[in-house]
C-alpha cells in the first residue's frame, strides 16, 4: 500500500486546526452577534444570499471558516488569495476563471482575501468593475480597521461584519469537539481553563497548543494524559496575541494612557502589564509615560518629568523584567498625582497661533542692542531689567508683539502645584492692572 493511502491516515498529518474547521454553520462556534438564531447574517447565509463584506476581527475567530460557509451555502465557486503573497496579476488570474465559471454556473465567484488591508490602494482599485458587474463576491478578512486600512470606494460596496475574540465557553466546546478525535484523553477540568487562558481567544491558538499536548501526553493503559508540569513546559513558548504596531496595540496604549489620566492606579497597571505580557517593547512604554507626564500631568506635579526621565534610564541600566518595575513605578505614581493638560493646551494654542498670525516684529524694548548703531535705532531702550523691579517684577510690562498685546494661552488649574501658580499669576495680573 502506498504511504497515506488511507484518507483517514492522511488526514492525521493535516494540522489539528485544519482537521476541526467546521463544515456547516452548525457547527461554526463563537460570533453569536451575528450569527445566532434570526441574526441578519444568519438568514443570508441560509439562503443563500451573497454580498460583500469585510471581516474584521482578530486571529483565530473564524474569518476564513465563515467565508467558506458562506460559499458552500450560496453553492457559489470559491477562490481564495492571500493580500501577503498576491499581485494584481494573481487577481486578474482569479477574475478570469471567475467569468469562466459564471458562463457555466451562472453564480458569481465568491473570493476570499486573507490580509486584505496589506493590498495598497491601486490593487484595491482591481476590484471594484467586477464587483459592480456581479463577477465576483468579495469577502475580506483584516485584524486592523478597515477605515483606516480600505479606500472608501471598496467599503462602500461591502458590509463590515466585527468579529470578537471566542468566549471561555465557545473554546471549551471547540476543545471537547477535538478530543472526539483522539483515544480517550485525561485532561482535567482546571488545566482545561489555562489552556483556554492561554489561548486569549484565539481557536487557532487553542488547537495548537492542544494538538502539541496531545502529541507530547503520556499513553497509560489506553489512556491519553495531559499533566500539569506538561502543560507548563507547553504554554512557556505561547505568547498571548499582540500585533505590535497593529489596531490591538494602539487599542492598548490608549487604555493605558486613559487609564492614567483617570486617575486610576489599578487599570493603569493591568493594562502596563498586558502590553509587558504581549512583548511590547518596554522603551516604547518608557517614551509614552514620559509624554503622559508633559500632556496630563504638567505643572500640577513637575516631578513627573523628573520620575519618567528616571524610570527610563532604570530601564535601560537594569533591563527586564527588573527594569519594568520603575515602569510600573511610575505609572502609579502618574494615576495617583493630580493632573494638569495646561500646559498641552497652552502650547497647542500657541502652536496653533503662530501659524495663524503674520510674523509680528519684536518690539524695540525688547530687542538687544550690542551695537552703537543699534542703540541709535533705540533698541532695548527703556527696557525694565525685573531683578531691579519690586518683588523681581516689572508690573505693566508688556512682553509680547504689540498686535498681541495682551494674549493669555496658558491657564493653570486648580490641582497640585499650578494652584500656587494660577495665585501668583493672579497677582502679577493685579499689579499690572494697578
Amino acid at each position: 500500500m502506498k504511504p497515506n493511502s488511507n484518507p483517514l491516515e492522511a488526514s492525521r498529518l493535516l494540522p489539528l486546526a485544519t482537521r476541526r474547521r467546521p463544515s456547516t454553520l452548525q457547527d461554526y462556534c463563537g460570533q453569536t452577534h451575528l450569527l445566532g438564531e434570526g441574526k441578519p447574517l444568519r438568514r443570508a447565509i441560509l439562503n443563500g444570499q451573497l454580498h460583500s463584506m469585510i471581516l474584521w476581527g482578530p486571529p483565530g475567530t473564524g474569518k476564513t471558516t465563515l467565508a467558506e460557509l458562506i460559499a458552500t451555502h450560496a453553492k457559489a465557486p470559491f477562490e481564495r488569495l492571500s493580500a501577503v503573497f498576491s499581485g494584481v496579476k494573481d487577481i486578474r488570474a482569479v477574475v478570469e476563471k471567475a467569468r469562466e465559471a459564471r458562463a457555466v454556473s451562472g453564480l458569481p465567484t465568491v473570493l476570499f482575501i486573507d490580509e486584505i488591508h496589506r493590498f495598497n490602494k491601486a490593487q484595491q482599485d482591481v476590484f471594484l468593475p467586477y464587483l459592480e458587474d456581479g463577477t465576483l463576491i468579495l469577502i475580506g478578512a483584516t485584524t486592523e480597521n478597515p477605515s483606516f486600512e480600505l479606500n472608501g470606494a471598496l467599503l462602500s460596496r461591502a458590509r463590515v461584519y466585527v468579529l470578537k475574540s471566542l468566549t471561555e465557553a465557545d473554546l471549551q466546546t471547540i476543545i471537547q469537539n477535538a478530543l472526539a478525535d483522539y483515544p480517550p484523553v485525561v485532561f482535567p477540568a482546571e488545566l482545561q481553563a489555562t489552556l483556554i487562558n492561554a489561548a486569549d481567544g484565539d481557536a487557532r491558538q487553542c488547537l495548537n497548543l492542544l494538538e502539541i499536548l496531545l502529541d507530547a501526553a503520556t499513553l497509560e493503559f489506553g489512556q491519553l494524559v495531559i499533566t500539569e508540569a506538561l502543560l507548563t513546559e507547553v504554554l512557556q513558548t505561547a505568547l498571548r496575541r499582540f500585533d505590535k504596531g497593529g489596531e490591538a496595540f494602539h487599542d492598548q496604549i490608549s487604555a493605558l494612557h486613559k487609564s492614567v489620566r483617570g486617575s486610576s492606579p489599578d487599570a493603569a497597571i493591568y493594562w502596563l502589564c498586558r502590553m509587558l505580557d504581549g512583548g511590547c517593547d518596554p522603551r516604547y512604554l518608557a517614551r509614552r509615560i514620559i509624554r503622559m507626564a508633559n500632556e496630563d500631568i504638567g505643572l500640577a506635579d513637575p516631578r513627573a518629568m523628573e520620575m519618567a526621565v528616571a524610570a527610563a534610564e532604570v530601564y535601560e541600566r537594569l533591563g527586564s523584567p527588573e527594569g519594568e518595575l520603575a515602569l510600573a513605578e511610575v505609572v502609579i505614581y502618574f494615576a495617583c498625582a493630580p493632573k494638569s493638560n495646561a500646559v498641552y493646551t497652552a502650547y497647542n494654542a500657541t502652536r496653533a497661533l503662530v501659524q495663524t498670525q503674520g510674523s509680528h516684529p519684536v518690539p524695540l524694548h525688547l530687542r538687544n542692542a550690542p551695537t552703537k548703531l543699534m542703540k541709535q535705532l533705540d533698541y532695548g531702550k527703556n527696557y525694565r531689567y525685573a531683578h531691579d523691579e519690586p518683588e523681581a517684577y516689572a508690573a505693566g510690562e508688556n512682553y509680547f508683539p504689540e498686535a498681541l498685546k495682551g494674549t493669555e494661552l496658558y491657564h493653570p488649574t486648580e490641582r497640585g502645584l499650578e494652584a500656587k501658580i494660577k495665585e501668583r499669576l493672579a497677582y502679577f495680573k493685579k499689579r499690572d492692572q494697578q
